[in-house]
């Protein structure tokens, strides 16, 4: 299912969190939604799951105006919010089935969970209490809760703040499974986090979109690439293309040791576009 944000706007008191943004997103893609602490991503994401509303703009899902009928729409939608808010008393599957009815006939919600405990690995822990679990565990609870009701897009707002490395792999992996059958948009300000998962970035600084393209060529964009030239001796200056390097080193009788093309990067790109 597609994904379509039309001139949103949203003002906390004087400041102006959502600046008349626009993009759209296609069936089947993982997004990166990027942008540092107060961007205004995960204000996006509650208008677009309908928590928030927007001062002006509208969103569409798969060409329906969620304004039109966001009920039957909401359906189609999975949400982790960034906090992952979790009831720590329940039980994982106690939990997953409370979820579930809000969603599913009675008669569907033992598949649904077992599905949902399936898909993000939590076969061990669903007799568990949630206060029990360690932070990548309420994680998957958190994600399986988004999942229940099999919804076709699936909106992630930091899914691995706090988690450790083994478990941000985990959940990145968890997430790259899942976006073979679904839309999803991840949240992060971690650049390595969206190079791992995402097929395309959106990129966001102070309620305005600020590039949307590919991974892949917004890489290419990058106005920080620059040649590393490895020679015997350090730092001969003036010296910037392979063909000049080589008859410079031939000329004064220097062997070169390597000549290193400095890739641009998202870290690069993310600094470039979002620091004064």
């Amino acid at each position: 299912m597609s994904v379509k944000v039309e001139r949103l706007v949203k003002t906390y008191d004087k400041t102006r969190a959502l600046d008349d943004i626009s993009f759209e997103i296609q069936s089947g893609e993982i997004v990166g939604f990027l942008g540092p602490n107060g961007a205004g991503k995960s204000t996006t994401m509650k208008i677009i799951t309908g928590c928030l509303a927007s001062d002006s703009g509208d969103v569409f899902i798969n060409g329906v105006n969620t304004k039109d009928n966001f009920k039957e729409i909401k359906k189609t939608i999975g949400y982790l919010p960034e906090n992952n808010p979790l009831y720590l008393n329940m039980y994982v599957k106690e939990y997953l089935e409370y979820s579930a009815s809000m969603y599913l006939d009675s008669k569907k919600i033992n598949a649904a969970v077992e599905n949902a405990i399936q898909a993000v690995g939590l076969s061990s822990h669903k007799s568990k209490r949630i206060g029990e679990l360690s932070k990548g565990y309420k994680q998957r609870t958190g994600i399986a809760r988004a999942i229940i009701h099999n919804p076709s897009i699936l909106i992630l707002d930091e899914p691995t703040t706090g988690l450790d490395p083994n478990q941000i792999l985990e959940i990145r992996n968890l997430i790259k499974e899942l976006g073979k059958e679904k839309t999803v948009i991840l949240s992060t300000h971690i650049m390595q986090e969206a190079e791992a998962v995402c097929d395309r970035a959106l990129i966001i600084n102070k309620g305005k979109i600020v590039a949307d393209d590919s991974l892949k060529n917004l890489k290419t964009k990058n106005t920080g690439d620059s040649t590393i030239v490895e020679f015997d001796l350090k730092n001969i200056s003036g010296v910037d293309f392979q063909k000049k390097i080589n008859e410079f080193a031939q000329k004064e009788g220097f062997s070169i040791l390597s000549i290193t093309k400095n890739k641009g990067n998202l870290e690069n790109i993310f600094r470039e576009l979002t620091t004064e």
